[in-house]
């Protein structure tokens, strides 16, 4: 349960960091992005995995590319769902604010694992 919530907060910092990014991702508050985390960590586990079995043909045919798309409409609907989450820029928004993400959120995470609290 612990780390399920050093995972959230982890995440919701990550949002505020890739929101002070020049990309088009605006976040208002805090709150707004620890609701977005929640959001954002709902939609990957329920909505991904059928979008990427979904997509298997194409993505063998992309070789992976497409699961940049997926990442980025699972960032999208995030921010559809979420008052106060706007992507500037539409997909591109979307596409960079989720690259970012991911970097953004394992590296925070390596580091705290590095330094053991997770």
């Amino acid at each position: 349960m612990i780390s399920l919530l050093i995972v959230w907060i982890t995440t919701a910092i990550s949002l505020l960091i890739v929101s002070k990014l020049p990309i088009g991702v605006n976040m208002d508050s805090f709150s707004k992005a620890l609701k977005a985390s929640i959001i954002f960590g709902i939609l990957n586990t329920l909505l991904k995995p059928v979008l990427v079995f979904l997509t298997i043909p194409l993505t063998i045919v992309t070789l992976g590319l497409s699961l940049l798309i997926i990442n980025a409409m699972i960032f999208g609907i995030t921010s559809v769902l979420v008052e106060g989450f706007r992507l500037k820029y539409g997909l591109w928004s979307a596409i960079l604010g989720s690259v970012f993400l991911s970097l953004t959120n394992n590296t925070v995470l390596k580091i705290l694992s590095i330094t053991g609290w997770s």
